[in-house]
């Protein structure tokens, strides 16, 4: 406060009482604002974790996470392998092709664990604090927190990610972070706060703010990096794990910092327990196999069901050396799918869409090709309690009349059973599906000729399957062949991975493979997996999808106060993106098929979302001397 002289005649005037009254008032006033505001706030919370609907399971003087080992050993190596190549470890950009694993060395403030999937927990930070009103939220730093070079983490350091985020992150990324978080605030060394703008949902603008991870403003002065920029140069970080070495497409490998700031954290107690983390890349799946099968490797997630059901009976396992286990999955299933770029005229016409996703034979290929292990995909949150059944209940009716009394959906999805894949037959080619489709086409205006191909306007019908994955060939070969017994010119176009990535960000493509990992309590992250805004700006919506309905759903889904508003939100969004064609879902098992060496162990039982072979699991020395003294390991 400004301080003003005072003349002595002024005093015995009688002005100074009159001033001090003025500076009293200006103060009352002042507390009064304060005080009328923080009730308008409500009471300021502090905790250690943050979960929007319900308690966390974990207070705060837990002394380790149920599903660990608090005595595993430190030590030991664990190799997996990646599919074709890298030529940076910066994941934020969308230039170059970023190595596996790239980001295994960047903490963030809040930390999510796999038995409590709806909350987060401090990790950087102590304690938060936030309003009942969620118009901010000020995270109380661990002052010990240290990057892997020793430089000293601050508060200021989490203002420049902000800042660095939105002016180099990417753009689908800026707008949805940008329209939530006003500004960050440095409040003392280790204490930084976030504002929310009033537009911002507050259901999760918390563990929005919380996601920030730890970047060093000095190190980014000290050697110029950008976010947008493909390096080979990692950026540093504070995670307990750093690249120690690499050879550009064959091999990276991390290791654990010995002198890692947070290996004492309750949090992190039986984590982290390997010494090393090593990659293998490879062309494709096939000589990865191989690979494995003579010690190059030693954990592998199978996800081809034929070697699978095939392959497992090789001398290793034979031998006892490797184990072969199915592992429980309940996570929400992956929506793996076919997509079609909706930015293509020729799929803009539904009865398009829906006369290709006829001709693709789940069930043939499941029994001919996948020798039965897996079931179909029906649902974007199949596997959970989010997943649209039926027809609508009075909930999910009263969300739907609106759209369709604005003419933004067809009023049979008010009567009709929701959307579900169509069955066929137990050969390749389902003549019934095969009639329905031409006569879907017919009815599009996409006439046969007389060379039996399809034509609208002298244009022929085409359709090319993007896909970098040989182990793909024979599962869409046949579909290939089946459109062209429709008429349709289709084709596969297999091409090497940093191919695939460079198209799929220029969205070149017909139709593409897509996996949509949705949350058990999705938010503002559905607008970049669907959201119109993100259609040309984020990879996540590789359809293309823009469309009002969608939209005015995902505002609903964003604002809901309670876990039944939400899941009901959902369930009609579920119905909704189903009954809009444009996917071909694939197919998901519940359980993790895996294979490793006989030297890792892991605690039981496994947490239901997460199977933690580089978090939890442990190597055990004496079965790995096992295993080279017996040749079966280098």
């Amino acid at each position: 406060m400004a301080r003003y002289p005072i003349s002595k005649a002024k005093a015995a005037s009688g002005t100074v009482p009159v001033i001090r009254w003025a500076g009293l008032a200006a103060g009352t006033i002042a507390a009064m604002l304060a005080w009328s505001a923080a009730k308008a706030e409500g009471d300021i919370i502090v905790s250690h974790g943050y979960s929007t609907f319900g308690d966390l399971k974990y207070p705060a003087d837990f002394p380790h996470l149920d599903y660990v080992n608090p005595e595993a050993p430190k030590g030991g190596e664990i190799s997996q392998w990646a599919q074709g190549t890298f030529d940076s470890f910066n994941n934020y950009t969308r230039k170059g092709r970023a190595g596996a694993l790239s980001t295994v060395g960047h903490e963030s403030i809040l930390t999510t664990v796999a038995d409590d999937i709806n909350a987060s927990y401090c990790l950087l930070c102590t304690t938060m604090e936030y309003p009942e009103s969620k118009d901010w939220v000020i995270f109380n730093l661990r002052p010990e927190v240290r990057f892997s070079d020793g430089r000293p983490f601050m508060a200021s350091d989490i203002k420049f990610a902000f800042e660095l985020f939105m002016e180099q992150g990417l753009p689908s990324f800026r707008a949805a972070f940008g329209a939530q978080i006003e500004s960050v605030e440095v409040l003392g060394d280790h204490r930084v706060k976030f504002n929310f703008t009033p537009e911002a949902p507050r259901r999760d603008v918390i563990e929005l703010a919380g996601i920030f991870p730890a970047f060093s403003e000095s190190w980014f002065e000290e050697t110029g990096a950008r976010l947008d920029e493909s390096s080979l140069v990692p950026i540093l970080g504070t995670g307990q794990y750093q690249l120690e070495s690499y050879d550009v497409n064959r091999r990276i490998v991390y290791e654990r910092n010995p002198d890692y700031w947070g290996a004492d954290l309750p949090i992190n107690v039986g984590r982290g327990n390997f010494d090393k983390i090593r990659v293998e890349y490879f062309a494709d799946s096939s000589a990865a196999f191989e690979a494995f099968k003579s010690g190059a490797y030693t954990f592998r997630n199978e996800i081809s069901s034929k070697e699978w059901a095939t392959s497992y009976n090789f001398p290793a396992v034979d031998n006892g050396w490797v184990k072969v286990e199915e592992l429980p999955d309940g996570n929400i299933s992956s929506g793996q799918s076919f997509v079609f770029n909706l930015r293509r005229e020729k799929f803009q016409d539904p009865r398009v869409r829906e006369a290709i996703g006829l001709m693709f034979n789940f069930e043939w290929s499941n029994e001919t090709l996948f020798y039965g292990l897996y079931e179909r995909i029906t649902s974007f949150w199949g596997n959970s309690d989010l997943e649209a059944t039926g027809v609508p209940n009075e909930a999910e009716l009263a969300l739907l009349e609106p759209l369709v009394a604005e003419g933004l959906l067809d009023e049979s999805i008010l009567t009709d059973e929701v959307r579900m894949p169509p069955p066929s037959g137990n050969r390749q080619l389902d003549r019934r599906n095969l009639r329905r489709a031409s006569a879907l086409l017919d009815e599009a205006g996409w006439e046969v000729g007389d060379d039996g191909m399809r034509r609208k306007n002298g244009q022929l019908l085409t359709v090319e399957f993007l896909e970098s994955s040989p182990a793909f060939d024979r599962i869409i070969n046949p579909y290939v062949q089946n459109l062209q017994r429709l008429g349709i010119q289709a084709k596969l176009d297999r091409v090497d991975p940093s191919q695939a990535t460079d198209r799929e960000r220029n969205y070149d493509y017909d139709m593409a493979t897509h996996s949509f990992n949705l949350g058990f309590e999705p938010s503002t992250g559905l607008k970049q997996w669907f959201g119109s805004e993100a259609m040309d700006e984020s990879t996540r919506n590789l359809m293309g999808l823009s469309d009002p309905a969608v939209d005015r759903l995902i505002d609903v889904i964003v604002a809901a106060e309670n876990r039944e508003e939400m899941q009901t939100g959902v369930r009609v969004l579920d119905r909704v993106l189903r009954a809009k064609l444009f996917w071909v879902p694939q197919w998901f098992k519940d359980v993790h098929t895996v294979a490793y060496y006989d030297m890792f162990e892991y605690p039981e039982p496994l947490p239901a979302f997460s199977r933690g072979e580089l978090d939890f699991w442990w190597y055990n020395e004496d079965k790995a001397q096992a295993l080279r003294e017996a040749g079966a390991i280098n």
